[in-house]
């Protein structure tokens, strides 16, 4: 059985930082207040909407990152890509189906990037805390949409 190491503690406290957007706006959108944003001319929904593109968009250059350090495949690099492109697409879709797409691919994504443990290209401990992470944010998407 493989030794897991405890996960950094500078990737722990930044990803769970990094939930604070999701719940937050999350909860602004499903509790109807828009937090003030709208002085600004801004909604939560949109600010949850775009901050869930550009992590979809992050989590592919985990893999692009991953293939790069180790010399995978191009197949690597290939799905590395897909985050961003359907994240982009989703930018487009009308409500509420742009959050739904968008928290189903977060959540995709946090069990299709479970190979890069098991293949040895990323630590086991950043597998497990990308499940709970991707757990969080994708629900928070899909109960904002």
């Amino acid at each position: 059985m493989a030794r897991v190491n405890p996960v950094p503690m500078g990737a722990l406290v930044l990803g769970v930082a990094g939930l604070i957007p999701f719940l937050g706006f999350a909860a602004l959108a499903v509790s109807g207040s828009d937090g003030g944003l709208s002085s600004i001319g801004l909604a939560p929904r949109t600010i949850l909407s775009a901050y869930g593109a550009v992590i979809a968009s992050f989590l592919g250059g985990i893999r692009w990152g991953a293939a790069a350090a180790r010399n995978a495949g191009n197949g690597d690099y290939v799905v590395a890509i897909v985050p961003s492109l359907i994240a982009w697409a989703a930018m487009a879709a009308p409500a509420p189906w742009d959050l739904r797409i968008l928290g189903v691919l977060v959540l995709a994504w946090g069990l299709i990037d479970q190979d890069l443990p098991r293949r040895g290209l990323v630590p086991l401990w950043l597998g497990r805390l990308r499940l709970v992470l991707s757990g969080v944010a994708g629900a928070a998407l899909l109960i904002a949409a």
